[in-house]
């Protein structure tokens, strides 16, 4: 019922290992993407029914899979580890979409691997919901991510600090190749590996690019788009690991993520980002960084004159800056309803953020009251916000249709980590997943103002906060 085209299993050894998944006690679907499975032309029926779900559980492979774990390094928290590689994922194979697109479908929580470390290769039910849960919202706010298509149980358990429910997700993706697959290769002195890497992104993802230095202007771009959708957002990915930085540009793994409520620019979540590097304010300049070490990776690929190559991937790296600060000044210009901003209007959006952090103003309220007049009311002081509104409202005094470009860049609603921890809390503990799809409805429209969704665009409440999020491994 999988029509398989499995090009990176093409590739030679090294690449990858082939593993297959340890097939589970009694899996049960919990949910299933059906819009998702129609645009890869999958039939989402059979996805639901036995043999689909012998599938997503990795009890049964279909024919024309090719199981593979895949095979890359990372810098993590900047030290480099030299093998890390999928220790908790299967790549079960490509699909062609009917749109011609190639995209990965990869069991997230499969069993061990030969990857896996001091690992299970099992994840339990809260990550799962999770990935699910923000992958979907950053798909229908337009960033590029990868994709939830199911999400089952195991029937089994799995240890972590406690006993908890173990789960399967089902990720899609354009692919899963990541700065640290060119680091694996690179640390190795393996060229000729890196060269057939190139090659296959390059047709994979970015065809028009010529070559090494191509491949790296084009990812320097795809990165700076989608970081910018985050800074739009208020999300905080928490591991920018370059192993969790794709190739393609898509948002990827999505561990100890958050978005911000009450706004703070050097805001933290993840448990384990003692030291704020990843911070909402930061993530930008870790992209520059993730990049440089990519760029190191494809100097050797640039030509017989290093010392030139060196210039050319360095000019790429330092190109960023530019191409984010332009991305940025569209995202947050369309949020102040500004059809084509100029720096000062950029320099207007930055007093707004000024503001809101002196005053923990919410995040996604603020942005969203702008259109109905309710922003005001989400400062401390709203004397202090005043006369930047009247800065404002003379600014927008002369742009044709302010309100249509506010509701389509200012989500109402979005994943607010203790309504996640909620939905999963109550998955956990009573079996009950009515909470979740009623969640994962309200993010599939999350620019639609309806009456029936308002609980899910509160902040939370002082008792409700969630300061702390966790990777789940």
């Amino acid at each position: 019922m999988i029509a398989f085209d499995n090009s990176y299993a093409r590739l030679p050894a090294g690449f990858f290992t082939r593993t297959a998944p340890t097939p589970v006690a009694d899996p049960q679907l919990v949910a299933l993407n059906r819009p998702l499975a129609e645009r890869l032309g999958l039939d989402p029926d059979w996805l639901a029914g036995p043999e689909g779900l012998a599938m997503l559980s990795g009890n049964s492979l279909p024919d024309g899979s090719a199981p593979i774990a895949q095979a890359y390094a990372g810098h993590q928290f900047g030290g480099f580890v030299p093998q890390l590689g999928d220790g908790r994922a299967v790549l079960l194979g490509e699909v062609v979409a009917p749109d011609g697109g190639r995209f990965d479908i990869q069991l997230k929580g499969a069993g061990l691997t030969p990857f896996s470390r001091r690992g299970d290769g099992r994840a339990w039910l809260g990550p799962v919901l999770r990935e699910y849960l923000v992958s979907e919202f950053m798909a229908a706010a337009g960033i590029p991510t990868t994709r939830a298509l199911a999400a089952i149980t195991t029937g089994e358990r799995v240890i972590r600090e406690t006993v908890l429910p173990g789960a399967i997700l089902t990720r899609v993706a354009a692919s899963h190749i990541r700065i640290g697959t060119f680091e694996f290769f690179a640390v190795r002195g393996d060229v000729e590996r890196l060269r057939l890497l190139t090659d296959h992104v390059i047709a994979r993802h970015y065809p028009q690019a010529d070559g090494a230095l191509g491949l790296l202007q084009a990812v320097v771009a795809a990165q700076a788009a989608t970081i910018a959708g985050w800074m739009g957002l208020g999300f905080v990915h928490g591991v920018m690991n370059t192993d969790n930085m794709s190739l393609s540009g898509e948002t990827i793994d999505y561990g100890p993520c958050a978005f911000i409520d009450a706004f703070d620019p050097r805001a933290v979540f993840s448990s384990i980002d003692t030291g704020g590097r990843y911070a909402w304010i930061e993530q930008p300049n870790i992209a520059v960084w993730n990049l440089a070490q990519l760029a190191s990776c494809l100097v050797p690929l640039m030509g017989a004159d290093q010392d030139q190559a060196v210039e050319q991937a360095t000019r790429a790296v330092h190109a960023f800056p530019a191409i984010y600060e332009a991305e940025w000044l569209k995202r947050f210009g369309a949020k102040l309803g500004i059809a084509a901003p100029t720096a000062t209007d950029g320099a207007l959006a930055e007093r707004l953020l000024t503001l809101m952090a002196a005053s923990r103003a919410d995040f996604t309220r603020t942005f969203a009251g702008l259109s109905d007049g309710t922003a005001r009311a989400e400062f401390a002081d709203p004397a202090a916000f005043d006369p930047w509104h009247a800065d404002w409202q003379a600014r927008i005094a002369t742009e044709t249709d302010p309100q249509a470009l506010m509701a389509a860049a200012n989500p109402r609603r979005i994943p607010r980590n203790h309504q996640i921890e909620a939905v999963i809390r109550t998955a956990r503990d009573d079996d009950d997943f009515a909470p979740f799809h009623r969640l994962d409805a309200a993010l599939h429209e999350p620019l639609q103002d309806r009456p029936e969704w308002d609980e899910y665009a509160l902040a939370p409440t002082a008792d409700q906060i969630v300061r702390r999020t966790f990777c789940g491994t």
